[in-house]
Protein backbone atom coordinates (compact mmCIF):
# COMPACT_ATOMS: atom_id res chain seq x y z
CA UNK A 1 0.00 0.00 0.00
CA UNK A 2 2.91 2.31 0.82
CA UNK A 3 4.54 1.54 -2.58
CA UNK A 4 1.14 2.15 -4.30
CA UNK A 5 0.63 5.46 -2.36
CA UNK A 6 4.28 6.68 -3.29
CA UNK A 7 3.76 5.57 -6.48
CA UNK A 8 0.40 7.75 -7.39
CA UNK A 9 2.21 10.69 -5.82
CA UNK A 10 5.33 10.37 -8.30
CA UNK A 11 2.59 10.09 -10.97
CA UNK A 12 0.64 13.76 -9.32
CA UNK A 13 3.63 15.27 -9.85
CA UNK A 14 4.46 14.18 -13.02
CA UNK A 15 1.37 15.24 -14.25
CA UNK A 16 -0.86 17.31 -11.73
CA UNK A 17 -3.96 18.71 -14.22
CA UNK A 18 -4.11 15.62 -16.11
CA UNK A 19 -6.47 14.28 -14.63
CA UNK A 20 -8.75 16.76 -13.31
CA UNK A 21 -8.58 17.97 -17.29
CA UNK A 22 -10.11 14.01 -18.34
CA UNK A 23 -12.40 13.76 -15.52
CA UNK A 24 -13.91 17.44 -16.79
CA UNK A 25 -13.88 16.55 -20.47
CA UNK A 26 -16.27 13.13 -19.30
CA UNK A 27 -18.39 15.65 -16.98
CA UNK A 28 -18.69 17.55 -20.51
CA UNK A 29 -20.00 14.80 -22.34
CA UNK A 30 -22.84 14.18 -20.02
CA UNK A 31 -23.58 17.77 -19.86
CA UNK A 32 -24.39 17.97 -23.18
CA UNK A 33 -26.25 14.53 -23.36
CA UNK A 34 -28.68 15.41 -20.37
CA UNK A 35 -28.59 19.69 -20.13
CA UNK A 36 -31.99 20.69 -21.37
CA UNK A 37 -34.19 17.49 -20.94
CA UNK A 38 -37.10 19.19 -19.51
CA UNK A 39 -37.27 21.10 -22.50
CA UNK A 40 -37.54 18.69 -25.00
CA UNK A 41 -41.26 18.33 -24.47
CA UNK A 42 -42.44 22.13 -24.14
CA UNK A 43 -42.92 22.63 -27.73
CA UNK A 44 -40.53 25.16 -28.02
CA UNK A 45 -38.26 24.12 -31.27
CA UNK A 46 -40.22 24.06 -34.63
CA UNK A 47 -36.59 22.96 -36.42
CA UNK A 48 -33.02 23.71 -36.60
CA UNK A 49 -32.48 26.97 -34.89
CA UNK A 50 -29.94 29.85 -36.51
CA UNK A 51 -27.27 30.80 -33.81
CA UNK A 52 -25.55 34.05 -33.72
CA UNK A 53 -21.39 33.61 -34.41
CA UNK A 54 -19.98 33.73 -30.90
CA UNK A 55 -23.20 32.69 -28.85
CA UNK A 56 -24.19 29.40 -26.81
CA UNK A 57 -26.52 27.07 -28.87
CA UNK A 58 -27.13 23.81 -26.65
CA UNK A 59 -31.69 23.89 -27.68
CA UNK A 60 -31.08 22.71 -31.09
CA UNK A 61 -33.79 19.52 -32.31
CA UNK A 62 -30.59 17.65 -33.15
CA UNK A 63 -29.00 18.14 -29.30
CA UNK A 64 -32.03 18.12 -27.83
CA UNK A 65 -32.51 14.57 -29.99
CA UNK A 66 -29.61 12.93 -29.22
CA UNK A 67 -29.61 13.33 -25.67
CA UNK A 68 -33.34 11.88 -25.54
CA UNK A 69 -31.65 8.73 -27.95
CA UNK A 70 -28.89 8.84 -25.07
CA UNK A 71 -31.34 9.20 -22.17
CA UNK A 72 -33.25 5.92 -23.67
CA UNK A 73 -30.06 3.92 -23.64
CA UNK A 74 -28.80 4.95 -20.25
CA UNK A 75 -32.70 3.85 -18.75
CA UNK A 76 -32.47 0.72 -20.80
CA UNK A 77 -29.26 -0.98 -20.29
CA UNK A 78 -27.13 1.09 -17.70
CA UNK A 79 -26.31 -1.71 -14.98
CA UNK A 80 -25.99 0.41 -12.03
CA UNK A 81 -28.70 2.83 -10.43
CA UNK A 82 -28.50 6.30 -11.84
CA UNK A 83 -28.36 9.83 -9.46
CA UNK A 84 -30.41 11.68 -11.11
CA UNK A 85 -29.79 15.20 -9.16
CA UNK A 86 -25.90 14.34 -9.06
CA UNK A 87 -26.40 13.67 -13.16
CA UNK A 88 -28.58 16.91 -13.58
CA UNK A 89 -26.23 18.92 -11.15
CA UNK A 90 -22.97 18.36 -13.65
CA UNK A 91 -24.75 19.05 -16.52
CA UNK A 92 -24.61 22.67 -15.66
CA UNK A 93 -21.61 22.49 -14.20
CA UNK A 94 -20.26 20.83 -17.64
CA UNK A 95 -22.06 23.15 -19.67
CA UNK A 96 -19.93 26.33 -18.10
CA UNK A 97 -16.75 24.19 -18.24
CA UNK A 98 -17.52 23.77 -22.13
CA UNK A 99 -16.68 27.94 -21.91
CA UNK A 100 -13.14 26.99 -21.42
CA UNK A 101 -13.21 30.13 -18.48
CA UNK A 102 -11.49 28.94 -15.66
CA UNK A 103 -13.38 31.42 -13.66
CA UNK A 104 -16.70 30.37 -14.71
CA UNK A 105 -18.98 28.02 -12.16
CA UNK A 106 -22.38 26.87 -11.59
CA UNK A 107 -23.38 26.54 -7.67
CA UNK A 108 -25.84 24.34 -5.87
CA UNK A 109 -27.90 26.77 -3.71
CA UNK A 110 -26.22 25.40 -0.73
CA UNK A 111 -22.87 26.24 -2.58
CA UNK A 112 -23.81 30.02 -3.53
CA UNK A 113 -25.56 30.33 0.34
CA UNK A 114 -21.74 29.43 1.57
CA UNK A 115 -20.17 31.58 -0.47
CA UNK A 116 -22.05 34.92 0.16
CA UNK A 117 -21.83 33.90 4.01
CA UNK A 118 -18.15 33.59 3.49
CA UNK A 119 -18.24 37.06 2.01
CA UNK A 120 -19.27 39.07 5.41
CA UNK A 121 -15.80 37.97 6.61
CA UNK A 122 -17.29 35.35 9.11
CA UNK A 123 -18.43 31.37 8.94
CA UNK A 124 -17.02 28.10 10.18
CA UNK A 125 -14.10 26.83 8.90
CA UNK A 126 -10.55 26.20 9.14
CA UNK A 127 -8.54 29.40 8.93
CA UNK A 128 -6.24 29.12 5.83
CA UNK A 129 -6.27 30.89 3.06
CA UNK A 130 -5.65 29.56 -0.43
CA UNK A 131 -4.70 30.58 -4.16
CA UNK A 132 -5.25 29.30 -7.48
CA UNK A 133 -2.58 28.89 -10.00
CA UNK A 134 -4.99 29.11 -13.25
CA UNK A 135 -2.47 27.69 -15.86
CA UNK A 136 -2.09 24.60 -14.03
CA UNK A 137 -5.10 24.10 -11.81
CA UNK A 138 -2.70 23.54 -8.66
CA UNK A 139 -4.29 25.07 -5.30
CA UNK A 140 -2.02 26.37 -3.06
CA UNK A 141 -2.15 27.53 1.12
CA UNK A 142 -1.24 31.14 0.91
CA UNK A 143 -2.01 32.03 4.65
CA UNK A 144 -2.37 29.97 7.81
CA UNK A 145 -4.00 32.02 10.70
CA UNK A 146 -2.75 31.97 13.82
CA UNK A 147 -5.01 30.40 16.57
CA UNK A 148 -7.24 28.58 14.07
CA UNK A 149 -7.75 24.83 13.06
CA UNK A 150 -5.72 24.89 10.17
CA UNK A 151 -2.64 26.07 12.13
CA UNK A 152 -3.93 23.46 14.96
CA UNK A 153 -3.56 20.31 12.33
CA UNK A 154 0.07 21.03 10.74
CA UNK A 155 -1.07 22.84 7.92
CA UNK A 156 1.64 25.31 6.29
CA UNK A 157 1.87 28.18 3.71
CA UNK A 158 3.27 26.72 0.83
CA UNK A 159 1.31 23.09 1.09
CA UNK A 160 -0.63 22.30 -2.20
CA UNK A 161 -4.19 21.25 -1.53
CA UNK A 162 -4.73 17.67 -2.84
CA UNK A 163 -8.09 16.54 -2.64
CA UNK A 164 -11.43 17.09 -0.25
CA UNK A 165 -12.62 13.90 1.01
CA UNK A 166 -10.39 12.36 -1.09
CA UNK A 167 -11.92 14.00 -4.01
CA UNK A 168 -9.26 15.56 -6.20
CA UNK A 169 -9.23 19.21 -5.65
CA UNK A 170 -6.66 20.10 -8.57
CA UNK A 171 -8.13 22.11 -11.52
CA UNK A 172 -11.53 22.42 -9.61
CA UNK A 173 -13.11 26.13 -9.06
CA UNK A 174 -11.63 27.19 -5.87
CA UNK A 175 -14.91 29.26 -4.86
CA UNK A 176 -16.51 25.96 -4.82
CA UNK A 177 -13.95 24.03 -2.74
CA UNK A 178 -14.10 26.24 -0.31
CA UNK A 179 -17.35 25.82 0.38
CA UNK A 180 -16.31 22.25 0.65
CA UNK A 181 -13.99 22.69 2.86
CA UNK A 182 -16.72 24.98 5.30
CA UNK A 183 -19.36 23.72 6.95
CA UNK A 184 -21.36 22.78 10.28
CA UNK A 185 -19.34 23.73 13.59
CA UNK A 186 -17.74 21.01 15.25
CA UNK A 187 -17.94 18.69 12.56
CA UNK A 188 -14.51 17.89 10.78
CA UNK A 189 -13.32 17.87 6.75
CA UNK A 190 -10.12 15.55 6.02
CA UNK A 191 -7.76 17.04 3.92
CA UNK A 192 -4.84 15.40 1.21
CA UNK A 193 -1.66 17.78 1.12
CA UNK A 194 0.83 17.74 -0.62
CA UNK A 195 4.37 18.86 1.11
CA UNK A 196 8.29 20.00 -0.65
CA UNK A 197 10.27 17.56 0.90
CA UNK A 198 7.86 15.01 1.50
CA UNK A 199 7.34 12.08 -0.14
CA UNK A 200 4.01 10.71 1.44
CA UNK A 201 0.91 12.85 1.48
CA UNK A 202 0.20 14.58 4.57
CA UNK A 203 -3.43 13.25 5.70
CA UNK A 204 -5.14 15.60 8.35
CA UNK A 205 -9.20 16.14 9.97
CA UNK A 206 -9.27 19.64 10.33
CA UNK A 207 -11.93 20.41 12.61
CA UNK A 208 -14.55 23.33 11.58
CA UNK A 209 -15.16 26.06 13.74
CA UNK A 210 -16.48 30.15 13.76
CA UNK A 211 -13.36 31.91 11.77
CA UNK A 212 -14.31 35.55 12.06
CA UNK A 213 -10.59 36.59 11.35
CA UNK A 214 -10.42 40.85 10.72
CA UNK A 215 -9.81 41.04 7.26
CA UNK A 216 -7.77 43.83 8.04
CA UNK A 217 -5.01 44.28 11.15
CA UNK A 218 -2.80 47.16 11.84
CA UNK A 219 0.41 48.19 13.99
CA UNK A 220 1.97 51.27 14.45
CA UNK A 221 5.86 50.29 13.62
CA UNK A 222 9.00 51.98 14.38
CA UNK A 223 9.59 55.87 13.45
CA UNK A 224 6.00 56.22 13.69
CA UNK A 225 5.22 54.07 10.34
CA UNK A 226 2.00 53.02 9.99
CA UNK A 227 1.22 49.17 9.23
CA UNK A 228 -2.57 47.67 7.54
CA UNK A 229 -2.60 44.10 6.26
CA UNK A 230 -5.67 43.63 4.23
CA UNK A 231 -6.04 39.54 3.68
CA UNK A 232 -9.44 39.83 1.64
CA UNK A 233 -11.83 42.55 0.11
CA UNK A 234 -15.05 41.57 1.88
CA UNK A 235 -18.06 43.58 2.88
CA UNK A 236 -17.15 44.52 5.96
CA UNK A 237 -13.14 45.60 4.59
CA UNK A 238 -13.73 49.14 3.87
CA UNK A 239 -15.40 49.98 7.14
CA UNK A 240 -12.45 47.73 8.77
CA UNK A 241 -9.33 49.92 6.81
CA UNK A 242 -11.35 53.43 7.69
CA UNK A 243 -11.54 52.41 11.46
CA UNK A 244 -7.89 51.28 10.90
CA UNK A 245 -6.74 54.41 9.14
CA UNK A 246 -8.35 56.85 11.69
CA UNK A 247 -7.04 54.95 14.59
CA UNK A 248 -3.15 55.35 13.18
CA UNK A 249 -3.97 58.91 12.34
CA UNK A 250 -4.34 59.54 15.75
CA UNK A 251 -1.37 57.93 17.55
CA UNK A 252 0.71 60.20 14.89
CA UNK A 253 1.69 57.84 11.82
CA UNK A 254 4.12 59.77 9.67
CA UNK A 255 3.72 57.65 6.82
CA UNK A 256 1.81 54.17 6.01
CA UNK A 257 2.23 50.57 4.77
CA UNK A 258 -0.24 48.78 3.04
CA UNK A 259 0.35 45.42 2.99
CA UNK A 260 -1.69 43.35 -0.05
CA UNK A 261 0.53 40.17 -0.44
CA UNK A 262 -1.42 36.83 -0.57
CA UNK A 263 -4.67 38.94 -0.70
CA UNK A 264 -6.88 37.41 -3.83
CA UNK A 265 -9.17 39.98 -4.15
CA UNK A 266 -12.73 39.93 -3.31
CA UNK A 267 -15.78 42.45 -3.75
CA UNK A 268 -14.73 45.33 -6.02
CA UNK A 269 -16.96 47.77 -4.18
CA UNK A 270 -14.69 47.22 -1.30
CA UNK A 271 -11.72 48.10 -2.90
CA UNK A 272 -13.05 51.20 -4.66
CA UNK A 273 -14.45 51.99 -1.84
CA UNK A 274 -10.73 52.04 -0.13
CA UNK A 275 -9.18 53.64 -2.84
CA UNK A 276 -11.30 56.60 -2.32
CA UNK A 277 -9.94 56.70 1.19
CA UNK A 278 -6.47 57.30 -0.42
CA UNK A 279 -6.89 58.70 -4.04
CA UNK A 280 -7.50 62.52 -4.92
CA UNK A 281 -10.47 63.12 -7.25
CA UNK A 282 -10.94 60.76 -10.28
CA UNK A 283 -10.83 57.81 -12.08
CA UNK A 284 -10.01 54.36 -9.83
CA UNK A 285 -11.11 52.21 -12.42
CA UNK A 286 -13.06 51.56 -15.37
CA UNK A 287 -14.48 48.42 -17.13
CA UNK A 288 -15.20 47.19 -20.33
CA UNK A 289 -17.92 44.72 -21.21
CA UNK A 290 -18.56 42.65 -24.29
CA UNK A 291 -20.81 45.29 -26.00
CA UNK A 292 -18.18 47.77 -25.23
CA UNK A 293 -20.04 49.55 -22.46
CA UNK A 294 -17.51 51.43 -20.08
CA UNK A 295 -18.61 52.03 -16.40
CA UNK A 296 -16.56 53.97 -14.06
CA UNK A 297 -15.69 54.30 -10.12
CA UNK A 298 -14.53 57.27 -9.10
CA UNK A 299 -12.74 59.13 -5.96
CA UNK A 300 -14.28 62.28 -4.31
CA UNK A 301 -11.77 65.21 -3.17
CA UNK A 302 -13.17 64.55 0.38
CA UNK A 303 -10.01 61.99 1.17
CA UNK A 304 -6.50 62.50 0.02
CA UNK A 305 -3.63 60.88 1.74
CA UNK A 306 -0.87 62.83 1.51
CA UNK A 307 1.85 61.50 3.56
CA UNK A 308 4.79 58.49 2.32
CA UNK A 309 2.95 55.88 1.33
CA UNK A 310 4.17 52.17 0.22
CA UNK A 311 1.85 48.77 -1.36
CA UNK A 312 3.46 45.76 -0.54
CA UNK A 313 2.14 43.08 -2.96
CA UNK A 314 3.30 39.69 -4.19
CA UNK A 315 2.30 37.04 -7.14
CA UNK A 316 -0.82 36.40 -5.03
CA UNK A 317 -1.96 39.78 -5.30
CA UNK A 318 -5.10 39.40 -7.46
CA UNK A 319 -7.84 41.31 -8.94
CA UNK A 320 -9.42 43.86 -6.29
CA UNK A 321 -5.59 43.94 -4.84
CA UNK A 322 -4.08 45.00 -8.26
CA UNK A 323 -7.33 47.33 -8.96
CA UNK A 324 -5.88 49.28 -5.63
CA UNK A 325 -2.35 49.07 -6.71
CA UNK A 326 -2.83 49.56 -9.91
CA UNK A 327 -4.54 53.13 -9.17
CA UNK A 328 -1.79 53.91 -6.71
CA UNK A 329 1.04 53.36 -9.43
CA UNK A 330 -1.57 55.27 -12.08
CA UNK A 331 -1.47 58.51 -9.79
CA UNK A 332 2.18 57.76 -8.85
CA UNK A 333 0.84 58.72 -4.83
CA UNK A 334 3.14 55.65 -3.48
CA UNK A 335 5.30 53.56 -4.59
CA UNK A 336 4.83 49.37 -4.72
CA UNK A 337 7.05 47.34 -3.18
CA UNK A 338 7.68 43.39 -3.49
CA UNK A 339 7.03 41.33 -6.74
CA UNK A 340 5.12 40.92 -9.77
CA UNK A 341 1.19 40.86 -8.97
CA UNK A 342 -0.74 37.68 -10.15
CA UNK A 343 -2.34 39.39 -13.49
CA UNK A 344 -6.05 39.17 -12.96
CA UNK A 345 -7.66 41.76 -14.78
CA UNK A 346 -11.02 40.55 -15.24
CA UNK A 347 -14.27 40.87 -13.56
CA UNK A 348 -16.77 37.99 -12.49
CA UNK A 349 -20.31 38.04 -11.45
CA UNK A 350 -22.66 35.79 -10.06
CA UNK A 351 -26.19 35.44 -11.21
CA UNK A 352 -28.97 33.57 -9.06
CA UNK A 353 -30.96 31.45 -10.79
CA UNK A 354 -35.07 30.98 -10.17
CA UNK A 355 -34.65 27.77 -8.10
CA UNK A 356 -32.02 29.19 -5.66
CA UNK A 357 -28.92 27.97 -7.41
CA UNK A 358 -26.30 29.99 -9.04
CA UNK A 359 -23.57 30.32 -11.93
CA UNK A 360 -20.85 32.70 -11.92
CA UNK A 361 -19.82 34.63 -15.05
CA UNK A 362 -16.85 36.68 -16.30
CA UNK A 363 -18.29 39.83 -17.91
CA UNK A 364 -16.10 42.57 -18.25
CA UNK A 365 -12.43 43.29 -18.25
CA UNK A 366 -11.32 45.84 -16.13
CA UNK A 367 -8.35 48.66 -16.67
CA UNK A 368 -6.20 51.23 -14.14
CA UNK A 369 -6.91 54.80 -14.22
CA UNK A 370 -4.34 55.00 -17.01
CA UNK A 371 -5.86 52.33 -19.49
CA UNK A 372 -3.36 49.78 -18.60
CA UNK A 373 -4.91 46.06 -19.58
CA UNK A 374 -3.27 44.00 -16.49
CA UNK A 375 -4.82 40.29 -17.01
CA UNK A 376 -2.04 38.30 -17.78
CA UNK A 377 0.39 40.25 -17.16
CA UNK A 378 0.05 42.00 -13.37
CA UNK A 379 1.56 45.26 -11.60
CA UNK A 380 5.56 45.22 -11.52
CA UNK A 381 6.74 46.66 -8.46
CA UNK A 382 8.57 50.22 -8.00
CA UNK A 383 10.92 48.60 -5.84
CA UNK A 384 11.71 44.59 -6.19
CA UNK A 385 11.81 43.07 -3.09
CA UNK A 386 11.84 38.81 -2.58
CA UNK A 387 10.60 37.33 0.53
CA UNK A 388 13.50 35.78 2.57
CA UNK A 389 13.41 31.69 0.99
CA UNK A 390 14.08 31.52 5.14
CA UNK A 391 10.71 32.62 5.92
CA UNK A 392 8.44 31.07 3.17
CA UNK A 393 6.15 28.40 4.56
CA UNK A 394 6.28 29.67 8.20
CA UNK A 395 2.56 31.01 9.53
CA UNK A 396 4.21 33.52 11.97
CA UNK A 397 6.58 36.16 10.86
CA UNK A 398 7.45 38.99 12.81
CA UNK A 399 7.54 42.45 11.79
CA UNK A 400 11.46 42.74 12.55
CA UNK A 401 12.03 39.11 10.15
CA UNK A 402 9.94 40.31 7.19
CA UNK A 403 12.30 41.75 4.90
CA UNK A 404 9.34 42.82 2.73
CA UNK A 405 8.24 44.92 5.15
CA UNK A 406 12.07 46.22 6.48
CA UNK A 407 12.26 47.44 2.78
CA UNK A 408 8.72 49.26 2.74
CA UNK A 409 9.95 51.17 6.04
CA UNK A 410 13.09 51.98 4.01
CA UNK A 411 11.60 53.57 1.27
CA UNK A 412 8.89 55.85 3.79
CA UNK A 413 12.08 56.34 5.88
CA UNK A 414 13.80 58.18 2.77
CA UNK A 415 10.95 59.94 1.74
CA UNK A 416 10.81 61.29 5.32
CA UNK A 417 14.36 62.53 5.30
Amino acid sequence: MEEQQMENKKIFRRGLFCGAGVCLAVVVVLVLVYLLLPMSGRGLFSGQKQTEEGCMDVTSRRITQKMQEIEDLVNAYYLNEVDAEQVEKYLYTGMLYGLEDPYAAYYTTEEFRSMLDGSQGSYCGIGAMFSQNINTGLIVVVKVYEGFPAMEAGILPGDILYAVEGKEATGQDLSKLVTEIKGEEGTFVHLTMVREGQEDYVEVDVERRPVEVPTVESELLDDQIGYIAVSEFDTVTSEQFAAALENLEARGMKGLIIDLRDNGGGVVKAVTAMADMMLPEGLIVYTVDKNGNRSEAKSDAEHYFDKPLVVLVNGNSASASEIFAGAIKDYGIGTIVGTQTYGKGIVQQPFELSDGTAIKLTISKYYTPKGNDIHGVGIAPDVEVELDESLKGRVVITYDEDNQIQAAMDVIRQKLK
